[in-house]
């Protein structure tokens, strides 16, 4: 068991129900979610303390998003309580040939507005094995940003494997913000997590495929994987590689290169998806845990990363709420989704 750190922002989520338009629905469903906060969820869902560290609200709508997290075993310890606001996100949930869609409400948040003083990370640092962030905490203010960056300069004092899923957001910052924030943090990162539009719109990198074509082969991502690690110094480079045939229909591989020897995993058919929100995360969240356990094996560790995600697409909110045997038993090659007696 490893102790993980998450760092970012939880916000509360607002669905409209069932696949209904914004327009038609006349209440929502909530849950709460973000980038960091899923991956703390699906590593205590694996067995590990994780720990996740942000700043909400000392109201009663803080105090629910921090029970969604105790619920499945994540500490809280290091979050702070405090400022005006959870961040909100409002989801329409698309079908077929309609996208989902995402309308951010999260300016002035609690953790958009935290600061250094907020947090002691020597100490949340000290004895942990492992730190894992992602662009969207940096993309939410400039605060959140250096607040990233202290955290990972406290993560490398204490000799801890740094993880990052660049997730870039186009509607949080620009890519040109978005490269100048990203590229500076990544000489503290150890394993870069990411898919093509990351790639390019965090770091410059562009790989040779066409993937609105859904053109996801792996060999096109050889050269920017190579050429990432040789600028950044990574342990690892890890894709997704998302074939989006419709909302509701998605081919799912990933692809990863740890200095010497590619590995692409195995390719998963999900149709019908029942909630992607949350899918990279619960990738993340499985890379991680693979590594750990599989000391290092880039292969066993892509293949629970991509099973663990391929399950989150069939359970609605933010969090993938598996546990390490369902993983492992789709990654042994059951798909069957045969009643379990």
């Amino acid at each position: 068991m490893a102790k993980i750190v998450t760092m970012g922002e939880i916000m509360l989520r607002l669905s409209s129900p069932g696949q209904k338009r914004f327009v038609q629905s006349e209440y929502f469903d909530v849950v709460y979610g973000g980038g960091e906060a899923n991956v703390a969820v699906s590593c205590a869902n694996y067995g590990h303390d994780a720990y996740f560290v942000s700043k909400l609200p000392a109201h009663e709508i803080g105090q629910c998003a921090l029970n969604a997290l105790r619920r499945f075993g994540v500490h809280c310890d290091y979050v702070a309580r405090g400022g005006n606001r959870l961040g909100i996100y409002y989801l329409e949930s698309g079908a077929s040939m309609r996208p989902s869609k995402v309308i951010y409400d999260r300016a002035g948040s609690s953790m958009a507005e935290a600061d250094a003083a907020d947090f002691d990370f020597d100490t949340i640092m000290s004895d942990a094995d492992w730190f894992h962030w992602s662009g969207i905490t940096p993309a939410i203010s400039d605060k959140a940003a250096e607040l990233t960056r202290l955290a990972c300069e406290a993560a490398k004092r204490h000799g801890v494997t740094v993880s990052c899923d660049l997730n870039f957001r186009k509607k949080l910052w620009t890519s040109e913000k978005a490269q100048s924030i990203m590229k500076p943090l990544m000489k503290y990162v150890d394993v870069c997590i990411g898919n093509e539009e990351d790639a390019k719109l965090c770091l410059g990198f562009v790989p040779e495929a066409n993937v609105e074509k859904g053109e996801t082969a792996a060999e096109g991502y050889y050269g920017i994987f190579k050429g990432m690690m040789k600028e950044f110094g990574f342990k690892y480079v890890v894709s997704t590689l998302r074939e989006s045939l419709s909302a509701s229909h998605n081919g799912w591989k990933a692809l990863s290169y740890d200095g010497k020897d590619f590995y692409k995993s195995k390719h998963y058919d999900i149709l019908p998806i029942i909630d992607r929100v949350g899918g990279g995360d619960s990738f993340s969240g499985g890379l991680i845990h693979g590594l750990i356990t599989y000391n290092g094996d880039q292969a066993k560790a892509l293949e629970f990363a991509v099973a663990a995600s391929a399950l989150k697409h069939t359970i609605p909110g933010d969090f993938n709420m598996v546990s390490k045997e369902e993983v492992e038993n789709l990654a042994g090659g059951d798909a069957s989704g045969r009643v379990q007696r």
